[in-house]
């Protein structure tokens, strides 16, 4: 391979990512796939993320400082600075299967319609323990292009892209808070062809730190802009303003750290059905924040049979869906 020239880019926004980041940076040199750069961009970190990225001393790594401005920041800065013609996205608290790039890179250069193909991930907790497997809304692009605004079609980790179709787009958005990918995707789906293989290709790992909640805890506010602005295709900088003040500043670690339990529990009743688990989940965050009732809830729907519990959130899904479509 030429260090200078590589075939692909593997770019990885990084804030605060001391607790995984070596993991994460291992799965990525282990690749069977090796003509790639490591393009990580510190943004801001004030832990020992740039010690550990500087521990290692491959020189596929490339490390770009930059003042803490955002997640949709350091991937636009990474757009420019990337010399590979395709680009695959990856977070510092993640795994890549050892074939991932191989996989992608040789589907969407033996197929160059396509300018996304993202994957089918599995889910892990905090510790790297397997929850379960996510598998796209849509898969082949007919399918993809017939979702709604309100569906998120990838995982944003488990994308490669071409470099240009996303530069062309104007790249991430950088009032679209926690949601800068589906954004874009909502914005670019309507002139490019996508695809999602139905291989598991990472392990994407739900943590407390992440910056992203799940959807039922941010507040009635955040979720009406949100779906405002997919719906319209555009963003001010006054609704991405009032998105960061709610959730950029109102989110505590102790909040976050109650939707991170609330969510394995979900996940663990839900998607891999281990009610024993999930129970343990939502426990502890009913410890933490003992006046939601969606957690009693859950807790108490964890004692029905497997089916009634699978009718009941498919019935639930489907009137919350019609309502933000209605909205």
């Amino acid at each position: 391979m030429n260090i200078n020239d590589p075939k692909v880019t593997v770019l990885m926004p990084a804030y605060n990512a001391g607790e995984y980041i070596g993991e994460a940076i291992k799965s990525v040199l282990e690749q069977s796939f090796a003509d790639f750069e490591l393009l990580i961009i510190n943004d801001g970190s004030t832990d020992d993320t740039e010690k550990i990225i500087r521990s290692f001393k491959d020189p596929r790594i490339v490390l770009i400082n930059q003042d803490n401005k955002g997640i949709a920041s350091a991937l636009n800065a990474g757009l420019y600075i990337a010399r590979a013609d395709y680009v695959a996205r990856f977070d510092a608290d993640d795994i890549c299967y050892p074939n991932r790039l191989k996989v992608q890179y040789d589907f969407i250069t033996s197929y160059p319609q396509y300018s996304i193909v993202g994957s089918a991930v599995d889910y892990a907790d905090a510790d790297g323990h397997y929850i379960f497997t996510h598998h796209p809304e849509g898969h082949l692009n007919e399918e993809i292009q017939q979702l709604k605004y309100t569906i998120c079609p990838f995982i944003h980790s488990s994308v490669i892209y071409k470099k240009e179709v996303i530069i062309n787009n104007g790249g991430y958005s950088e009032y679209a808070y926690t949601y800068e990918d589906h954004f874009l995707w909502v914005n670019i789906l309507k002139n490019e062809k996508a695809c999602n293989l139905s291989q598991s290709l990472i392990k994407v790992r739900l943590s407390p730190q992440s910056i992203s909640i799940d959807e039922k805890w941010h507040t009635r506010k955040f979720r009406s802009i949100k779906y405002s602005t997919l719906k319209k295709q555009s963003i001010t900088p006054s609704e991405g303003n009032k998105l960061y003040q709610i959730s950029g500043k109102r989110y505590s670690s102790r909040i976050k750290e109650g939707a991170y339990y609330a969510l394995c529990g979900k996940k663990f009743l839900l998607n891999n059905f281990q009610p024993q688990k999930a129970r343990l989940n939502v426990a502890r965050a009913i410890s933490l924040h003992p006046f939601r009732l969606d957690n009693y809830l859950l807790y108490t729907v964890s004692y029905f049979p497997e089916g009634f519990i699978a009718w009941l959130h498919k019935s639930i899904s489907g009137s919350q869906t019609k309502k933000m479509q209605q909205s």
